[in-house]
């Protein structure tokens, strides 16, 4: 999505903010994850049964939680921008 009046270089500073916040993203997710599911002592090559599920169901709350504090810190950003204009439109008066 495009947003007006935004150069080149500022889009493009934005989309490697984008990447950054994803890999870290990822990175914490694997880690949270890995620790939380998988034993650090391997008895198998592959994942068991149980690893597999509790990694799925593991990826999914963490992606959930992390849907729904981008929703809320977006809310609130919102609603301090609100705030702000509000204050500045007193301070004209």
């Amino acid at each position: 999505m495009a947003v007006p009046n935004m150069s080149q270089a500022s889009m493009q500073t934005l989309a490697e903010l984008e990447v950054e916040m994803m890999t870290d993203m990822y990175n914490r997710l694997t880690g949270a994850c890995q620790k939380k599911c998988i034993a650090t002592k391997y008895k198998e090559g592959e994942l068991t049964k149980g690893e597999s599920v509790c990694l799925d169901r593991c990826v999914a709350k963490y992606l959930d939680i992390h849907e729904r504090i981008g929703k809320k810190l977006t809310n609130m950003s919102m609603q301090d921008e609100k705030l702000m204009q509000k204050f500045q439109q007193q301070n004209q008066q």
